[in-house]
């Protein structure tokens, strides 16, 4: 199989009777590595939600089970729950940080 030129969006035309060698699988396959590295190498620039469980919340804002739990029930800090497990967005928790709330609530705790 000849390279396609990536400038454009022309493939080559496959035909039914015609043969592919180990050497195209290979080119494939290398290619293929390829742009998945790219595509990767795009994605981490611009993260998306990195949601956390439950366990790195406690450790990172230093709480006990309980507090969490009374930060959860009382609305402070937002969550989702998946398949009955927990999981806390660290932007909010990072947005919820900055503007001290946390930090209020958690002294009446």
């Amino acid at each position: 199989m000849a390279n396609y030129n990536e400038t454009s969006n022309d493939f080559p035309k496959v035909h039914r009777d015609q043969l592919i060698t180990v050497q195209d699988l290979i080119d494939f396959k290398q290619q293929l590595i390829v742009d998945i590295k790219k595509l990767l190498k795009e994605q981490t620039g611009h993260p998306g939600h990195q949601w956390l469980k439950a366990f790195e919340i406690k450790k990172m804002l230093r709480l006990s089970e309980s507090k969490l739990q009374y930060l959860r029930d009382k609305g402070l800090i937002p969550f989702k729950k998946l398949g009955g497990i927990t999981y806390y967005n660290l932007e909010d928790i990072q947005a919820l940080m900055n503007s001290g709330k946390l930090n209020d609530q958690m002294k009446m705790a």
